[in-house]
């Protein structure tokens, strides 16, 4: 794999240019919502039907995918690679540990859009759906951040 010039606001504005319905998720939602976690990687959950124009925006910055479209369907899931590393799920919809079904469609149509800078924003899932999201696999590190969430959420709707 060869490294490539990774600028995050750039990469981020790529993908809002590209018109591909793409949430970013995980932990680095987190810290664009301005929560004190530590990631490594980018993790996104896009729609089924988008896969090569999020691929196409990725192209400027010798991002890799590991599968075909066709594979990435078939699977739900493959990644971005380079030095960077962006997780990519395409699944219609993912249940929770709880057995929970949560339809992109459905936390797509209540986004928000986060400014990151003057000319770059980044859509993520709602408060709720983050939350949901971290119970795909509900690992200790995603308990933490549920936790977070919940009190920024609870401060959100203070008067």
């Amino acid at each position: 794999m060869q490294g490539g010039d990774f600028d995050e606001l750039q990469f981020f504005k790529a993908v809002a240019m590209s018109n591909c319905r793409a949430l970013l998720i995980g932990r680095r939602a987190l810290v664009a919502l301005g929560l004190p976690v530590l990631t490594a990687d980018y993790d996104y959950w896009i729609h089924i039907d988008d896969i090569a124009r999020f691929n196409e925006a990725a192209l400027p910055f010798s991002l890799t995918p590991t599968h075909s479209p066709q594979e990435a369907r078939r699977r739900g899931r493959y990644a971005l690679e380079n030095d960077e590393h962006i997780d990519v799920m395409v699944a219609r919809s993912v249940p929770t540990v709880d057995g929970v079904v949560v339809a992109f469609d459905d936390v797509w149509s209540r986004r928000l859009g986060v400014s990151l800078s003057p000319d770059v924003a980044v859509a993520l899932p709602s408060h709720a759906d983050l939350i949901s999201t971290k119970r795909f696999v509900a690992r200790a590190k995603d308990i933490e951040d549920i936790r977070l969430l919940e009190i920024l959420a609870s401060k959100d709707h203070q008067p």
